[in-house]
């Protein structure tokens, strides 16, 4: 479960942010996860929770938007929308679709107090 080590990255991120803000607690985290990125929400919402314990991110609320695959076809031209890195153009149906959007993940915002 690759989403623990996603979680712990984020609370880097968090804290680091919170630390040089001289916060008191962080009360909300909004995150963009791309459709293909390879995460599962439900698994990084539990790991999040977990590692935020005992931190100034304990019981913040975690918001994540997520963003919609795009790829590129190669032998048509066209940016096409993609569900998983393996679809095939909907246009031509070949399957050399470089992916151009959707396999990001960043922290969006972070709100603390």
């Amino acid at each position: 479960m690759h989403e623990m080590s996603l979680a712990e990255g984020i609370l880097e991120v968090v804290e680091a942010t919170a630390r040089r803000e001289r916060a008191r607690r962080v009360k909300r985290v909004i995150l963009e996860i791309g459709a293909l990125a390879g995460v599962e929400i439900e698994a990084l919402r539990f790991c999040f929770n977990a590692v935020t314990r005992t931190t100034l991110a304990e019981h913040a609320a975690l918001d994540i938007i997520t963003t919609a695959g795009r790829g590129w076809c190669l032998p048509c031209g066209l940016e096409v929308p993609l569900t998983a890195l393996a679809d095939a153009c909907p246009h031509c149906g070949s399957f050399q679709v470089q992916p151009v959007a959707g396999m990001e993940m960043r922290v969006k915002e972070i709100d603390i107090e």
